[in-house]
């Protein structure tokens, strides 16, 4: 009896610690499979330098992948503002390039290091993003989506215009002359990947982590319900602001990064389309999820620049020999919008929550196998 009564415990909440917590859904191999793929990362130039890889993979992956950790930057800013706290921007692209032209007149005009220059050109951004998020107060849906699209065109035409005596107007700004140096190095394009690389990482951990804090709680709450959370007591305007800020924020390192990355500045590297591409990076990869900005600017990029421009010459001759009377340079400059239109109405209709959702599925699904319901 006394043996039976020992092995009986009672029923009810036990005191867990937060590691046992988390340990159900977020296991060892979890982290260690981030490291690996961090490792991984800052491994393939040395990789590609290696005469079996070297001859296998183009060393323009080493541009694609910097790119996309670039654009998955300014996603994620994207979403903390739409995925965290619901509120949609059109004018993305519009606070990257607030983000490269100012860290380039810093850098010019100012004598700022590449160092002191990206984060004063966040700040920067972050604050112009706080004017144009006012609006938030009084409009939200529709009507704040055309108040971020008139952030779009004043930004980019204040670039082009007033502006032009700094930012060169619509003529190139080159940088080629204000590369980053690191202790006492000028760094080279695989230094910039390095620092790229980085700086994503760290970034993406900011963001994960900002849900968890007490502003990600009520940024949240802000999303599901505004009238609830200002009724529970939150400053929502406060808070929309500060998402507008953070978003900027993480929009203006994106730029200054693509501007360092392409030493090159031109006001058509931030057009609407691009602000459209960043809201299908989005819409793909899930929003509300920390990994969806991965996720979404991999798919978008790897899309656009490494598949279509493969497929464009046989989609351009199947189409033409079809359809004799359109000509076939119609049919490959019509590729690109074409397919892209047509995947992101696909992910809207088959997987409107993102690829990070299906990610996360399939990660507890093998987590708890064979009971995979």
């Amino acid at each position: 009896m006394s043996l039976m009564s020992a092995n009986i415990r009672p029923s009810g909440v036990f005191d867990t610690s937060y590691a046992q917590d988390i340990s159900i859904n977020r296991t060892w191999w979890d982290k260690l499979s981030g490291y690996l793929l961090f490792g991984l990362l800052l491994a393939i130039p040395f990789l590609l330098e290696s005469t079996f890889l070297g001859d296998i993979v183009s060393p323009s992956w080493i541009t694609t992948i910097t790119k996309i950790a670039i654009f998955a930057i300014a996603a994620q800013g994207l979403n903390i503002l739409m995925g965290y706290t619901g509120q949609i921007s059109l004018g993305q692209a519009a606070f990257m390039a607030a983000g490269a032209y100012s860290s380039a007149v810093f850098v010019r005009e100012l004598g700022f290091t590449f160092w002191t220059a990206l984060p004063a050109a966040a700040l920067f951004t972050g604050f112009i993003g706080l004017i144009f998020g006012l609006p938030s107060l009084r409009v939200k849906g529709f009507y704040l989506a055309m108040a971020t699209l008139a952030a779009q065109n004043i930004i980019i035409w204040m670039i082009r215009y007033p502006l032009d005596n700094f930012t060169n107007g619509v003529n190139p700004l080159p940088l080629e002359n204000f590369k980053p140096v690191f202790f006492g190095q000028t760094v080279n394009h695989n230094g910039m990947y390095f620092i790229i690389i980085t700086l994503a990482v760290l970034l993406f951990l900011v963001a994960r982590n900002i849900a968890r804090t007490r502003t990600g709680r009520a940024f949240i709450s802000v999303r599901d319900n505004d009238l609830a959370a200002e009724l529970l007591g939150i400053n929502v305007f406060a808070y929309k602001l500060q998402a507008f800020f953070i978003s900027s924020l993480y929009a203006g390192i994106a730029g200054t990064l693509l501007a360092f990355h392409t030493q090159t500045i031109l006001t058509t590297q931030f057009e609407f389309l691009v602000s459209i591409e960043l809201l299908a990076m989005l819409v793909i990869g899930g929003a509300g999820y920390p990994l969806g900005p991965l996720f979404g600017a991999a798919f978008v990029l790897i899309l656009n620049q490494q598949v279509i421009p493969n497929i464009q010459p046989a989609v351009g001759d199947l189409v033409s020999s079809v359809l004799t009377f359109i000509p076939k340079e119609n049919v490959v400059t019509a590729t690109k919008p074409i397919l892209f239109g047509l995947i992101l109405a696909l992910f809207l209709i088959l997987e409107p929550r993102g690829l990070a959702y299906r990610w996360e599925i399939l990660k507890i699904s093998w987590k708890i196998r064979p009971y995979s319901y």
